[in-house]
């Protein structure tokens, strides 16, 4: 898309949106200014296969989508960092829906707000409530691991009191039970509307939420284009937090990111974002635009092998791949610095119960090939290497650089380029061997990320299809430990799967990458949020 073009469709956009008017010719000068200074024009690599978070294989443009458009009970609160950008506090839980609630050992009560309404107009309540947490402890997939991560399990679980009070009974003490009722995926649906639209074969609506907003949130989807454009207008209505300063959001995908980098560089566009680390470092110093970075929390960038795929069911196999890795070659030409290395620690035996942090693996190409002619294969073998074209600026510098370091060792890897909306749903079949992958973990506690990541019972984001009942009790005891408040077993346990993981190597860290976001230096109000996303609620365009 050039700038003609852009600026054409989404004035196009910002005109309609803001009147109703088909004749933009009607407007004055003054009323298009006025429009397009409450407009946010944003710009990515790709946008969202699906509106609905509890979809499957909803991606992650879907979760921005899912979080300015539905409520949840409780959020985060905000905490400014030593270089002066606001983040999420991942310590510090505030009301949304729930305008209160009274915590027990057994139990959370919350009360609602008395004056929330969904889009639509109809009340929200505690029926809405209960039957959204159902939702998503049932559907199954992302969603309801996700729940399951904080010990929200059964619908049983939720019980209403009355009309506006909700109680939620806790199946087992866990301290990530709290936070995860704030992360995306319990946001709340108009319940009585979704209904309407589920058939016998669709009992939770998913086909109509797919394509269709049906929350209480700050903004309401008025138009989706899949692959090229979202339009989001404010909801007026909106009583669970300060009401927004943008009445609309226009969402372009603009695959090139040359093309983005000069759509933000020109003013055309606010906000950029999944730009090259070059484009962010060069855009920084420039000075034209403002950029912000900020180290994604719980995030790591890996090689992943599936150890149910031979050769890859082989420890030395792997091994020889982490070994094999041009780490430093991927931190210099493709991250340009900007992001934290996760490798060539001084072993693979750690002290601390932190995560990320960095593995004793290095370049070391002889090591390599000892290991590789010890698993049986002295002259390699052929492979293919998966990832993700969504996020094509990073994966494919990135895999090429891993390509190339592989075949030195006689792995022969073919690149296997999976379009964005695919992704997801591919890396679930569990069928690839060899991929490259980003994972965050929403909940920033080492034992959630292990969780999601190599407990044997996750179907979900342990890509590598790895199983071991160590792993697994290592997991399951820092989760009891962290909750009992036994912080030396605690340690005991994270220090234990986290040793366990770099010594049989089912995926290798290669780097905590940044999140960097260009934006015009009028915007104001930008917050790092756990989920990568943008939060339009407190963004303004001075």
């Amino acid at each position: 898309m050039n700038r003609r073009e852009f600026l054409k469709s989404t004035s196009a956009v910002t005109l309609a949106s803001a009147g109703g008017l088909a004749a933009p010719a009607l407007w004055s000068l003054a009323q298009a200014q006025s429009a397009r200074q409450e407009t946010l024009l944003l710009v990515s690599e790709g946008g969202p296969n699906n509106l609905d978070i509890h979809g499957v294989g909803t991606n992650r443009p879907g979760y921005e989508v899912s979080w300015n458009c539905y409520d949840r009970l409780m959020s985060y609160g905000t905490k400014t960092l030593p270089d002066g950008s606001v983040s999420y506090d991942r310590d510090k839980l505030v009301p949304e829906l729930a305008e209160s609630w009274d915590l027990t050992k057994d139990s959370v009560t919350f009360t609602l707000r008395k004056d929330a309404k969904f889009h639509d107009g109809a009340p929200v309540t505690a029926h809405d409530v209960k039957w959204s947490l159902d939702r998503a402890v049932t559907v199954g997939g992302f969603p309801t691991f996700q729940m399951k991560a904080g010990s929200l399990e059964k619908p049983e679980q939720f019980v209403v009191v009355d009309d506006h009070t909700i109680r939620i009974d806790f199946i087992r003490p866990d301290r990530l039970t709290m936070p995860d009722l704030a992360v995306i995926v319990p946001g709340v649906y108009n319940s009585k509307l979704v209904k309407s639209k589920a058939t016998e074969q669709d009992p939770w609506g998913l086909e109509y939420t797919k394509q269709n907003t049906a929350g209480s949130g700050a903004y309401k989807v008025t138009r989706w284009q899949p692959g090229t454009e979202v339009v989001f207008e404010r909801n007026d209505a909106w009583v669970c937090g300060p009401l927004p300063a943008l009445k609309r959001v226009v969402w372009r995908m603009v695959p090139s990111a040359g093309n983005r980098r000069a759509l933000i560089e020109r003013g055309d566009a606010d906000i950029s974002f999944d730009l090259p680390s070059k484009d962010f470092k060069e855009l920084e110093a420039g000075g034209k635009v403002k950029v912000v970075s900020n180290p994604i929390s719980n995030g790591i960038q890996y090689i992943g092998m599936n150890v149910t795929k031979p050769p890859f069911d082989k420890l030395e196999v792997r091994q020889a791949v982490a070994y094999a890795i041009p780490y430093q070659k991927i931190m210099d030409a493709v991250m340009f610095g900007m992001a934290k290395p996760m490798f060539g620690a001084a072993s693979n035996t750690v002290s601390e119960p932190v995560w990320p942090q960095p593995h004793g693996y290095n370049t070391d190409i002889a090591k390599a090939k000892e290991l590789l002619a010890k698993a049986g294969y002295p002259e390699g073998f052929e492979t293919t290497l998966s990832f993700d074209l969504g996020s094509a600026g990073i994966n494919e510098p990135l895999c090429t650089l891993v390509q190339e370091s592989l075949a030195q060792i006689g792995i022969k890897a073919t690149l296997n380029k999976i379009p964005g909306a695919n992704w997801r749903g591919e890396l679930t079949k569990k069928e690839l061997p060899l991929i490259a992958n980003f994972f965050s973990g929403w909940l920033d506690y080492p034992e959630y990320f292990f969780f999601w990541c190599y407990h044997g019972q996750n179907a979900v984001f342990n890509t590598m299809s790895y199983k071991n009942p160590e792993m697994d009790k290592l997991i399951d005891g820092a989760r009891a430990s962290a909750a009992a408040g036994d912080w030396p077993a605690y340690t005991k346990d994270v220090t234990g799967f986290i040793d366990l993981a770099f010594a049989e190597v089912p995926r290798v860290p290669l780097y905590q990458p940044y999140l960097s976001v260009a934006m015009q230096k009028p915007i104001t109000g930008y917050q790092y949020w756990f989920h990568r996303q943008l939060d339009y609620r407190t963004l303004k365009k001075g």
